[in-house]
């Protein structure tokens, strides 16, 4: 359960603040995905950090609107604005949230690149984070001790 003495570790919202939340508990560090699904709903690849259900609340739903891009996984987006905001797979303890969408400073860092097979040809991928062909290896699942 969320604990509201505890301040947020981190806060975000839509482009039009239609859509906000926050994060009263860790946040695991951002991974990039570059498959199909997430280049068409974002743009380019999408830089994702994750936290526990328990820990995100919704504190603006205004135009918060949901999508079900495949079978039990759905995508949050402001039906405002447009922006990118959520990733769920039902039946997890956490949820995905767009590292984009969060206020500054994070103190997150990007760590690796996953679905790379399925990578945009108009960018190169040469950061030298460790990076996925295919699937993602465990690495977005939450950090040991969730």
């Amino acid at each position: 359960m969320t604990n509201p003495d505890e301040p947020p570790r981190g806060a975000g919202r839509c482009m039009c603040g239609a859509v906000a939340f926050e994060v009263r508990g860790p946040l695991r560090d951002v991974i990039a995905c570059h498959c199909d699904e997430c280049r068409r709903s974002s743009g380019s690849y999408w830089a994702a950090t994750l936290a526990r259900r328990q820990d995100l609340t919704i504190i603006e739903e205004g135009l918060l609107t949901w999508y079900e891009s495949s079978p039990g996984i759905r995508r949050g987006f402001c039906g405002g604005c447009g922006s990118s905001l959520f990733w769920d797979k039902e039946g997890r303890p956490f949820m995905a949230i767009s590292a984009g969408s969060l206020d500054k400073p994070t103190g997150l860092n990007l760590v690796a690149h996953i679905f790379t097979a399925e990578a945009g040809d108009y960018y190169p991928l040469a950061d030298r984070l460790p990076a996925f062909a295919e699937g993602n290896h465990g690495v977005v699942f939450p950090p040991p001790g969730w």
